[in-house]
């Protein structure tokens, strides 16, 4: 899915003069900084028209009238989708020639190579040294994780959290006891695989997650292992390994196992579902939706390794290294994480400061409290003291953050299917995502 939910409107651009033009116009050069008034310029290039900072540029006007933030969008409202490969293009030959906005959505854009090649500012320093910025109330976790050779390149509008949501009745009545924060894949699918058998026969069998087909299950493995497969800071791939070629014939065998199934049927009921926790409220709606006594998990860990449940940004912006205004373009930055942006109805997924996500979640625990929670069907969800306590652990401590790349996944997708139907072996398919992969990160 996209960083963001695009919503139409026309470019806007938040200054004394407005205009509105082509996408290609995101690389023009300011060869003067000031505006006519002495106003210095600040530029912002977005994917595609964005509400919430159109909203937050206005705010940001009011505060500090002697800095003039221009808006442009590279989607045109002419246009139903961005034409991603041309994106890509334009932000490269921008950032390239350093002609391109002071502020850019990295959203879709190979922001490690851009590390690697000096093109963006580390905001490191400027959060530590920032005053208007209250560091003890953002989710530092979040931000610390998506840091990149030890800097803060990027900065997200606000995130969403992965996790897993499991029967929790068929969990207790089989005496499983899962260690989420240690577990891997392995180790889940070898529940899994106890609680299938224990329903194999008869009219209440039950699957081991919601249908879907094996390259999807092996995007969920890709993903939660990204960071062990794609080194960031080289742009190293390492999809010759035997780590992933053990991984695709573990997918495989789900399949040959009747473990998983391909294709939804009326009677799927599946032991465990993916959730995207994308608010606070969502934390309820979705879980107990799916069972009146469900287990919220973290996804399960790569090999060895541990931590907290697994983040996704929404848009990311980052600074210019060229930029000719970089003190005004982080006030901006530094004023988005301020309460009152954070606290925008435009944006109603985890925000980065932790007072906005508490008055969420006590808002809702106290709905809760002396009664049953009304489901957006009618039903009722019995929430506990300490699920909310499980869950504001979960938020505090998310920490594993990948930067995945859509190009990659397409490689995986069109050359793991040859494995998945049995015309090349794990090893060939492996040696084909590991030879195109290289080459495209190397571009």
């Amino acid at each position: 899915m996209k960083k963001r939910l695009g919503l139409g409107f026309a470019c806007v651009i938040l200054a004394t003069t407005t205009a509105c033009g082509n996408g290609n116009e995101t690389t023009a050069s300011k060869e003067q900084p000031n505006s006519k008034e002495g106003k210095k310029v600040v530029t912002l290039s977005l994917k595609e028209p964005d509400p919430y900072y159109e909203a937050a540029a206005k705010k940001f006007k009011e505060k500090y009238p002697d800095i003039d933030v221009q808006i442009k969008s590279f989607k045109q409202p002419s246009e139903k989708h961005v034409d991603n490969e041309k994106y890509i293009k334009t932000m490269n030959t921008a950032l390239l020639s350093g002609k391109g906005a002071d502020i850019i959505d990295t959203s879709g854009l190979p922001t490690d190579k851009y590390v690697n090649q000096k093109l963006l500012l580390n905001m490191s320093d400027m959060l530590d040294l920032d005053k208007t910025v209250n560091k003890s109330n953002l989710q530092m976790n979040v931000l610390d994780s998506m840091k990149l050779n030890g800097g803060l390149y990027t900065m997200p509008a606000s995130f969403f959290l992965m996790a897993l949501v499991g029967d929790g009745d068929v969990l207790e009545k089989a005496n499983i006891k899962v260690d989420d924060k240690s577990w891997n894949w392995k180790q889940f699918e070898e529940i899994g695989r106890k609680l299938v058998q224990q329903t194999a026969s008869g009219k209440d069998r039950r699957n081991f997650l919601e249908s879907n087909p094996p390259h999807y299950i092996l995007q969920e493995r890709v993903t939660d292992s990204y960071g062990q497969l794609i080194d960031r800071a080289t742009r190293k791939a390492k999809f010759d390994s035997p780590a992933f070629t053990d991984m695709l014939r573990q997918v495989k065998k789900l399949y040959d196992d009747k473990i998983m199934i391909a294709q939804a049927t009326d009677k799927e009921n599946p032991l465990f579902h993916t959730e995207r926790i994308f608010s606070p409220a969502d934390f309820i709606k979705g879980p107990y939706a799916k069972f009146s006594n469900p287990k919220l998990l973290q996804k399960p860990h790569p090999e060895g390794k541990t931590g907290g449940i697994r983040i996704v940004t929404t848009s990311e912006l980052a600074i210019q290294a060229k930029s000719e205004v970089k003190e005004e373009a982080w006030k901006f930055m530094a004023f988005l994480l301020s309460e009152e942006v954070q606290s925008s109805p435009y944006e109603d997924r985890f925000s980065l400061l932790k007072s906005v996500n508490e008055k969420k979640l006590d808002e809702l625990q106290k709905q809760t409290k002396g009664g049953a929670y009304k489901l957006e069907d009618g039903k009722t969800a019995k929430v506990s003291e300490e699920d909310f306590a499980r869950f504001k652990q979960f938020l505090h401590t998310a920490n594993r953050y990948a930067d995945e790349d859509g190009k990659v996944y397409n490689i995986i997708y069109e050359e793991a299917v040859a494995f998945f139907s049995g015309q090349k072996s794990a090893e060939e398919v492996a040696k084909l995502i590991q030879n195109r992969t290289t080459t495209y990160l190397n571009e």
